[in-house]
């Protein structure tokens, strides 16, 4: 299945029915009086967060949707049909935009959440609606009212709990490979990774989810390589991993290269906690490890781990590291559900 996180659509909603102008015509009624019914509201167009999707690429192949209109009124009193809304199914964690791509309109990250995008046109009123003591014979009615006709913008934003960061080949798909079911493109060069991917990473019997986004290279907020176009998928994450390649000769310029293009794109990520760890280990002796370890660690001023993501040395050390940075949310998301167990 191709990925795809960002779409744009033409929406518009049905067009209210017209009122009807009919009087009532029967055998032995002298003054039958008006009957004309009103018309039917249009349907609207509703977005709705459903599961089983993850991509946002049936919108490359259909743009436009357009509500039912409603039908217009008869007489005998008979009311129009109203029109059929239609119902944009869209992935959880789905931001709807304004055309101008800022102005959010709703953001879905619940199953079964909807959103009225375009409310359909009333129906215009029939002449019964008009009918008083002083008017007995109405022989006007109203027209449906109008859809509302717009551009929105559908983005993406996957749900995950934990996301990898880092330059291309610092081991991030192959993590994510030795840790999930997931199976992203491993291979020795770099930009493997072209679309996001996610896995379910269990330790200590309790599960979260797992985000692996393509690698940052210098110059990506200003479009370099892929650009960091997919760092939004990471924002609803609890937790950053930042891997860093241990056989690099400077492991402390690659690290600060990637919190750079965090910085870039947004304050928020390099306000979320973080967990970085020296990955390939299985390369490097134990001397130059400890030398490379010091200086990341005087650089950022914070604890650096040790890992080997094709060995499995280290690694649940960092999965226990994450799921205590993690586990606090899941304290705050369960806690009108009852009380939450460790």
């Amino acid at each position: 299945m191709k990925f795809l996180d960002l779409a744009k659509v033409y929406i518009r909603s049905g067009g209210g029915g017209a009122g009807a102008v009919s009087f009532r015509r029967e055998k032995y009624i002298e003054f039958g009086g008006p009957d004309g019914g009103d018309g039917g509201r249009g349907g609207d167009v509703v977005a709705e967060a459903v599961e089983g999707l993850n991509t946002l690429i049936d919108f490359r192949y259909q743009q436009h949707f357009f509500a039912k209109n409603g039908q217009h009124g008869m007489g005998r009193q008979r009311t129009g049909a109203g029109g059929d809304d239609i119902v944009l199914r869209v992935p959880v964690g789905t931001e709807i935009l304004e055309e101008d791509q800022e102005t959010v309109i709703a953001d879905l990250t619940e199953v079964g959440q909807r959103v009225v995008l375009a409310k359909g046109g009333n129906g215009g009123f029939g002449n019964l609606h008009f009918k008083s003591s002083t008017n007995r014979a109405p022989r006007n009615a109203n027209p449906g009212q109008e859809g509302v006709e717009r551009t929105i913008w559908l983005r993406l934003k996957l749900i995950a709990d934990s996301g990898l960061v880092g330059l291309p080949n610092a081991g991030k798909s192959t993590f994510l490979a030795a840790t999930s079911n997931a199976r992203p493109k491993i291979a020795d060069y770099p930009f493997t990774t072209l679309h996001p991917n996610l896995g379910v990473v269990g330790v200590d019997g309790r599960e979260f989810v797992m985000a692996d986004i393509p690698g940052l290279i210098e110059g990506a907020s200003e479009g370099r390589g892929i650009g960091d176009r997919f760092l939004g998928h990471i924002e609803r994450c609890a937790v950053l991993l930042h891997l860093v390649d241990a056989t690099a000769e400077d492991v402390v310029a690659d690290a600060q290269t990637v919190l750079t293009e965090l910085a870039a794109y947004s304050p928020v990520l390099m306000e979320k906690p973080r967990v970085t760890v020296l990955n390939k280990i299985d390369a490097v002796d134990e001397e130059m490890l400890a030398e490379k370890r010091d200086a990341l660690a005087d650089a950022l001023g914070t604890e650096i781990m040790t890992m080997s993501g094709a060995t499995g040395k280290g690694v649940q050390e960092v999965l226990r590291a994450l799921w205590t940075r993690i586990a606090p949310s899941r304290a705050v998301e369960q806690k009108e559900d009852g009380p939450w167990r460790p």
